[in-house]
């Protein structure tokens, strides 16, 4: 009987490895940063002859935006140009991008610059200054122009001042920059302008013997810093500048999120999934919560007759056809949420947390939702058993003063059976730095594990959601029957091992005759 028992065992583990043998199509990711020495200096090769720096503060990030003609002052064409950064800023930015002028629809290849750490005069380590690098399109002729366009995003600089306040006070940030514009490289002539969210600044700082003018010059609710004769000023210079102003709304930031889209061409499915660790780093309360004055207050929010720092809800954005939404926390289903369906138009995904959220509070959740597979996928006509995945990197809440999540994980999980895996980022501005490791997922009835391909990120904003994530990969004919024969399997297995325990005998003595 044991006999028996281990040839059909065997016999159908020979079969499973015969049909389910799959490749393995796993890369090394490509790195973007380089290591310079620590007595390095970028060459001194261009001019600034005209700087203007943006500062958007409308969000509850630093969005920077700089518009910068270069000149080439060297003997030589040059290709690289350093933007620097100090050594504990570096770890905050994210979404670098540069583009020329001329060809804004084309961004330009940049690389990452560390220096690596030298001792100072007590014999401790420094911290030397960091560089984005960004290589031209192509080198620029001696005396020759260009415009370049940089933008960043500056995470976790904003402090709440005060830093505590009580439930129904409003709130305010303070902001500190340098007048003059870091920068390695000769500026002639340079301004920046300053964006608040409202008009409400009630401290700032006023420059003395720069301008002839006041400085800053107020408009609304934007103040300009210059412009600066800065030809005889050492690059590098700085100019200490702090702006307080009101900043009434949540200061979200998402320690973590994972992000699953998982794709099942049985089932005509794309299913997404995705984990949120929500924080809010704006000022605390200085009184204990009262649920009483909250109704208060949220009445007359509702009623559009004011404003609150506190997180009230969440508004998350959804395809056209999007279905069977689900919200649930740490401790079950949230019932507090809307979903407005929509087969044309976009669908509308309202969240309301179990309770409102304030500076210093937390709130970890999940959402999840399903599309139709044929709005995201396509299989090629030039390649046989060749598809691409069209999805977008970021979606989730869409918030008026923005999201900051500081580390990003995006699954995108395949059949199994699919190989050939090939990825790439399309449009948007601002794409961060993009980690990508390979890997199996297995799941209820899999083999082998389904094809996994995983990103991850650090320092994305929600700028990320127009960037589109385009996933191609081989799914030959006979993997498709691979789940099937899988069950067909398993169940084969179950019937045979029930025969087989129906077949032996258990009567206890000697038959009669």
């Amino acid at each position: 009987m044991r006999m028996r028992l281990s040839s059909v065992v065997g016999a159908v583990l020979a079969l499973c490895t015969g049909v389910f043998g799959a490749e393995s199509n796993l890369t090394e990711p490509r790195s973007t940063q380089k290591i310079l020495t620590g007595d390095f200096k970028p060459p001194q090769v261009y001019e600034n002859t005209n700087l203007v720096r943006t500062i958007n503060l409308e969000k509850g990030y630093v969005r920077e935006t700089t518009n910068v003609l270069i000149t080439n002052t060297d003997k030589s064409p040059q290709s690289e140009y350093y933007v620097p950064f100090e050594y504990d800023l570096m770890s905050k930015i994210g979404g670098f991008d540069a583009r020329d002028k001329k060809k804004p629809e084309f961004p330009l290849e940049v690389t990452i610059a560390a220096l690596s750490a030298v001792l100072d005069d007590q014999g401790g380590a420094s911290k030397p200054t960091q560089y984005y690098v960004i290589h031209l399109s192509e080198p620029l002729p001696p005396k020759s122009t260009l415009t370049l366009s940089i933008s960043w995003n500056v995470l976790g600089v904003l402090t709440p001042l005060p830093a505590s306040i009580r439930q129904e006070d409003k709130q305010y940030l303070v902001y500190n920059f340098s007048a003059y514009v870091p920068t390695v490289y000769k500026t002639v002539k340079q301004k920046t302008k300053v964006k608040f969210p409202s008009a409400d600044v009630p401290e700032y700082t006023t420059t003395t013997g720069l301008t002839s003018a006041a400085d800053p010059e107020k408009q609304g609710s934007s103040f300009t810093y210059g412009p600066y004769d800065t030809a005889k000023v050492e690059p590098g210079t700085a100019y200490p500048v702090t702006v307080r102003y009101e900043f009434n709304k949540p200061l979200l930031v998402c320690s973590l999120l994972e992000r699953d889209v998982e794709v099942s061409h049985w089932g005509g499915n794309l299913a997404t999934e995705e984990r949120y660790w929500l924080r809010h780093d704006g000022a605390t309360l200085s009184n204990q919560f009262s649920r009483l004055a909250w109704s208060t207050q949220n009445f007359y929010i509702s009623a559009g007759q004011g404003s609150t720092s506190a997180l009230r809800e969440l508004k998350v954005p959804l395809k056209p056809g999007t279905a069977d939404p689900y919200f649930t926390d740490d401790i079950g289903n949230v019932s507090t949420s809307r979903f407005r369906p929509n087969n044309v138009r976009e669908a509308s995904l309202e969240l309301k947390p179990r309770y409102p959220l304030f500076g210093g509070w937390k709130y970890s959740f999940r959402i999840g939702w399903n599309n139709a597979l044929a709005s995201v996928l396509r299989k090629l006509k030039t390649q046989s058993d060749t598809y691409i995945l069209s999805v977008p990197l970021l979606e989730g809440p869409k918030m008026p003063e923005g999201i900051q999540y500081e580390q990003f994980v995006f699954r995108v999980i395949l059949p199994e059976g699919a190989k050939n895996l090939k990825w790439q980022t399309h449009g948007g501005t601002g794409v961060p730095p993009l980690h990508a490791e390979y890997d199996l997922h297995k799941t209820f009835m899999d083999t082998l594990g389904r094809t996994e391909l995983k990103l991850t990120a650090h320092n994305v904003v929600d700028e990320a959601r127009d960037v589109t994530i385009l996933v191609t990969y081989e799914y030959p004919f006979l993997a498709a029957f691979r789940k099937p024969v899988t069950i067909f399997t398993g169940i084969a297995v179950v019937f045979a091992l029930a025969w087989l325990v129906a077949s032996v005998d258990t009567s206890i003595g000697k038959k009669r005759r």
